[in-house]
């Protein structure tokens, strides 16, 4: 998928790049977690960024994954988005060390809430056609996370027989209390039709209802580029 309509040079541009780190290099995987974003946020042109974990089973399970991981990059402009892709050590080194590796360019049309204090700028209007992407994160309160829990697996685990969905992963900052999904669907449609049905719609009310979280971020992004491998499936 490519979006040729951005300009290199201008418009914000996040960055996700998933990788299933090969058995050889798993220690150096979880190093990059522990470690943190620090060399990531040392980036010309990066404003914000996290390096994620997943949980096993497509990353929605609580028993975290051995291998698996995310960074979520958002960068000032477009430009300096690609030259992260092509040109830096970083990427350079997942690609080395990564069984598979998808890299997925973003633009936002809608965002509410925030991340660590950070939202993300509305750079396109909302696209007439797919496909879509979206990224739902949440900090959840300590003396809430067992009900959030209650709801999540089955809303979560529903995902990868949906019709419609062509990518879903679950990442998340800390165990059980900061997490996040992110999904890529063939129209507005077809991510509608999950998000407002069964287990899925059910965990949105709970959530409203009890107030689970203490800070969330809802995003839709138009995906100007997806290109690589995960789960056995391939993009670009």
């Amino acid at each position: 998928m490519d979006a040729a309509q951005q300009s290199t040079d201008s418009g914000q541009t996040i960055v996700l790049v998933l990788a299933d780190i090969a058995s050889a290099s798993r220690l150096w995987g979880w190093s990059r977690i522990v470690k943190g974003p620090q060399s990531l946020l040392a980036v010309d042109g990066v404003r914000f960024a996290k390096i994620l974990g997943s949980g096993e089973g497509g990353g929605f399970g609580l028993r975290p994954s051995s291998s698996r991981q995310g960074l979520f990059v958002v960068f000032h402009t477009a430009r300096a988005a690609h030259n992260f892709i092509k040109q830096s050590e970083i990427v350079q080194a997942y690609r080395q060390r990564a069984r598979e590796l998808c890299i997925v360019e973003l633009a936002c049309w809608s965002c509410r809430g925030s991340w660590d204090g950070t939202s993300l700028d509305v750079t396109l209007a909302q696209p007439p056609e797919g496909p879509i992407a979206a990224l739902t994160r949440a900090s959840i309160h300590v003396r809430k996370a067992a009900a959030f829990w209650q709801h999540a697996p089955p809303a979560q685990s529903a995902l990868g027989s949906t019709p419609g969905i062509q990518l879903a992963v679950g990442l998340g900052e800390a165990p059980f209390l900061r997490q996040a999904t992110f999904t890529i669907w063939d129209s507005l449609s077809a991510m509608d039709a999950y998000a407002r049905t069964g287990p899925h719609w059910e965990a949105i009310k709970s959530a409203a209802q009890h107030q689970y979280f203490s800070e969330s971020m809802f995003a839709r992004f138009v995906p100007l580029r997806v290109q690589g491998q995960w789960q056995d499936r391939h993009y670009g």
